[in-house]
């Protein structure tokens, strides 16, 4: 199939190829757009095998570069949520039609937004309930609070996102979108910001959850016939644009400030979740 591409073809490989890689190490919602990208391209079934080789090839950069910086209690109580999904998307595929499951995963992503962008305004009002109630006991109080307390401004994950249910919610979705359509990147993005991690926490957790969650899928990919020898000569020619923008996302997210980061990712997983809704 390879030698049939049109140079158009090639090109807008190269450019999932980029996008796969900047989505490893610095904004995942970039992740979604390529895979919109990749089925123009190619038909679904190779679309999705190459897309996750792609995507694997970004994994080991990003796991090596955020090794420190994963939140690994958490990855491990999302497993069970997971695995579920993973096998709950096993089982749509078999029974619906690849329309009504674009447009199932759009919903959910869109629902998803829009519960997180509550939760955060939410936070955020408790907080400035907070600190004005902080800076009038203060002016009586001269104790000061313990930075790390729980509910804290600097709290690295808030109460709704650590429940058992939120786990469970937004694991078994992300489980279920990454097997059907390797789109559960927005998924995990808007529990990681729920979760309020910072910049490299937020990449290193991510990286390090699509990193055991793909080679989880491997063997049924491969099984399926989405991941053969074609793909893999595929992925082997993209792998060295997939790496050259992993790097340079790396350095990206070094330099990006965490009230530009959050915004992104939002914005890209709202523009990742619209063409599939067609």
């Amino acid at each position: 199939m390879l030698p049939t591409l049109t140079a158009t073809a090639w090109i807008l490989l190269m450019v999932v190829a980029a996008l796969c890689g900047i989505a490893k190490t610095a904004l995942p919602g970039a992740a979604t757009i390529a895979v919109a990208l990749c089925t123009a391209v190619l038909p679904a079934k190779e679309s999705t095998g190459a897309i996750l080789l792609m995507l694997m090839t970004g994994d080991l950069l990003a796991v090596w570069s955020y090794r420190r910086d994963a939140d690994f209690h958490m990855l491990r109580r999302l497993v069970p949520a997971v695995l579920t999904g993973v096998g709950a998307g096993a089982l749509f595929l078999h029974l619906a039609s690849n329309d009504s499951t674009r447009r199932l995963i759009g919903v959910i992503l869109l629902l998803l937004v829009a519960i997180t962008l509550l939760q955060r305004r939410s936070a955020g009002r408790s907080r400035t309930e907070d600190a004005t109630g902080e800076r009038q006991r203060t002016s009586t109080d001269p104790t000061p609070r313990a930075s790390g307390a729980p509910g804290a401004p600097g709290a690295p994950v808030t109460p709704a996102a650590g429940s058992r249910l939120a786990r469970l919610v937004y694991g078994g979705l992300a489980g279920f979108t990454t097997m059907v359509a390797n789109a559960g990147g927005p998924v995990t993005s808007m529990y990681f910001l729920a979760c309020r991690y910072p910049v490299k926490a937020f990449l290193g957790t991510t990286a390090w959850f699509f990193f055991l969650v793909n080679l989880v899928k491997l063997p049924f990919s491969v099984s399926a016939g989405l991941v053969n020898a074609t793909m893999l000569s595929l992925a082997a020619v993209a792998a060295p644009v997939v790496i050259v923008s992993a790097l340079a996302g790396r350095r990206l997210a070094e330099h990006m400030d965490q009230r530009v980061f959050e915004p992104i990712i939002v914005a890209l997983t709202i523009v990742s979740a619209l063409p599939l809704l067609r």
